[in-house]
C-alpha cells in the first residue's frame, strides 16, 4: 500500500483546483505527497462540459477562460426583454476540458502531485489515516494510505430531501452562416419556448461571435428527457424562436444537476471529507457551482498548509438555503411559475444585486427587497409547510 499526504478522489473541478493549489503552495508549508485520484474508464468520468460565474469586471483575465460577457438578458415568456449591464462584475465561462488540459500541465511541473489511473473501490476511514482501495486500468488491486482523503465523486444517492428537482440541459456549440449573435450579450434565460407544468423550461446563449456561440435547452424538472427530445427542443429553439437560418453544430454538452434542499455531509470520517458538489458546493435553487468550489478549495489548502483539520465550509448560508428550499418546494407543487418569477427579479433590481443575490452574498434587507418580486401568498405557504414535511431519500439522476 502506497502512502501519501493527501489523496483526492476525482479530478473534476473539485479535485483539480485542489490539486493546482496545493502543487502551488509553497514547499515548506503545503503537503509534501499529493495523488489525484482519476478513474482509468471514461464511462465513469463527467463529460466535458462549461462551467460558468461571475466575478469582477476589473480582474485579470483568468488563463482558463473561454470567453465573458459585460451585459446579460432575460427573455420572458411573451417575449418581452430585459437587458442589464452586470458592472462590476463579469459572466464568465470556462470550458472544462481546456481547465483539466491546463492544471494537467501545472501539475506535471510540481512533484508534489502524483496522478493515478485507478478506479476507487472503497474508502475505509482511520484515527491516525484513511486506506483507498483501487483497481487499477489493467485489473490489479492497489491501494493508499493517506493523512487526508478527499472524496469529489458525486453523491449516490443523495442524502434525504424534502424537494428534488434535476436542472438537467443539452447545448450546441453552432455556427451560422450570418452575422445572428451580439458577441456583448450573455442570454441568460430566454422563456419563450414551452413550459412544463412543474418546473421551468429556459434557452441559454453564450456567443463568443457574431456567428459562433453555445445554444442550450435547460429544464428544472423531476425528471430528463431522452436525446431525440433534446434535440428537438434544441431544433425548435434554435429554428423558430432565435430564427437562426442555416447552422452548422460543431460539438455538444449534456449533463444533470440535482437541485436539492438535502443537507450535505462535510465529512464522512475523522479523516475522510467529500468535496465539491458532494459537500454542497452546488447552489440549490440555480445549480451554479465553480465559484463555490473555488471557495471551498481555497479554505482547504490554507488549512492544510497552516496544519488545521481541512474542514470544507458550509458555502451557503442557512438563510439562503432556506429561501431555496422554498423555491424549490414552490416551483415543485407548481403553486408560481418560474418564468415569471426570474423574469420579475431581472426586471425589477440591477443585475449586480441580483447575482450577488443568486450567489448568497446579499444581506438579509437585500433579501427582502429583492424576494418581494415574488409571489407572497404561494411562497408564504409553502414555507409553512415544509417544517411538517419529512425528508425522505432521492436519486441523483444520471
Amino acid at each position: 500500500m502506497r502512502e501519501a499526504d493527501v489523496v483526492v478522489i476525482g479530478a473534476g473541478a473539485a479535485g483539480l483546483s485542489l490539486a493546482r493549489l496545493l502543487a502551488r503552495a509553497p514547499a515548506s508549508r503545503g503537503p509534501r505527497t499529493v495523488a489525484l485520484l482519476e478513474t482509468p474508464d471514461t464511462r465513469r468520468r463527467a463529460p466535458d462540459r462549461t462551467w460558468c460565474f461571475w466575478g469582477p469586471d476589473d480582474a485579470e483575465p483568468d488563463r482558463f477562460e473561454e470567453a465573458s460577457w459585460g451585459r446579460l438578458r432575460v427573455h420572458g415568456p411573451t417575449g418581452g426583454a430585459v437587458e442589464r449591464d452586470t458592472a462590476p462584475l463579469r459572466y464568465r465561462m470556462i470550458r472544462s476540458a481546456t481547465y483539466a488540459r491546463e492544471v494537467s500541465r501545472l501539475l506535471s511541473e510540481d512533484g508534489r502531485v502524483r496522478r493515478v489511473a485507478a478506479t476507487v473501490t472503497g474508502v475505509t476511514d482511520g484515527s491516525d489515516a484513511a486506506s483507498v482501495r483501487c483497481v487499477t486500468a489493467d485489473g490489479h488491486r492497489s491501494g493508499m494510505r493517506a493523512r487526508w482523503v478527499f472524496d469529489s465523486r458525486p453523491k449516490r444517492p443523495l442524502p434525504p430531501a424534502r424537494t428534488l428537482l434535476l436542472q438537467h440541459f443539452r447545448g450546441w456549440f453552432l455556427r451560422t452562416a450570418r452575422d445572428r449573435f451580439d458577441p456583448g450579450v450573455a442570454e441568460l434565460m430566454d422563456f419563450r419556448v414551452p413550459q412544463p407544468h412543474h418546473g421551468l423550461a429556459f434557452g441559454y446563449v453564450l456567443p463568443f461571435d457574431s456567428r459562433t456561440a453555445l445554444v442550450e435547452y435547460t429544464e428544472f424538472s423531476s425528471g430528463v428527457l431522452d436525446r431525440a427530445a433534446y434535440e428537438r427542443a434544441l431544433r425548435h429553439y434554435a429554428d423558430t424562436v432565435l430564427r437562426l437560418g442555416h447552422y452548422r453544430v460543431e460539438a455538444a454538452e449534456q449533463g444533470v444537476i440535482p437541485m436539492t434542499d438535502a443537507v450535505f455531509p462535510r465529512r464522512t470520517g475523522a479523516r475522510v471529507f467529500p468535496l465539491g458538489a458532494a459537500a454542497g458546493a452546488t447552489r440549490p435553487s440555480t445549480g451554479y457551482t465553480f465559484a463555490a468550489v473555488q471557495r471551498q478549495v481555497h479554505h482547504v489548502a490554507d488549512a492544510l498548509c497552516a496544519g488545521r483539520t481541512p474542514l470544507p465550509p458550509r458555502l451557503h448560508s442557512r438563510r439562503a438555503r432556506a429561501m431555496d428550499a422554498v423555491l424549490l418546494r414552490a416551483l415543485d407543487t407548481g403553486r408560481i411559475s418560474g418564468a415569471v418569477l426570474f423574469e420579475e427579479l431581472f426586471r425589477h433590481h440591477r443585475a449586480p444585486e441580483l447575482l450577488r443575490f443568486l450567489d448568497g452574498g446579499t444581506s438579509p434587507l437585500e433579501d427582502l427587497r429583492i424576494g418581494a418580486a415574488a409571489p407572497v401568498l404561494p411562497m408564504l405557504r409553502t414555507a409553512a409547510e415544509l417544517p411538517f414535511l419529512r425528508r425522505r431519500p432521492r436519486g441523483g439522476g444520471t
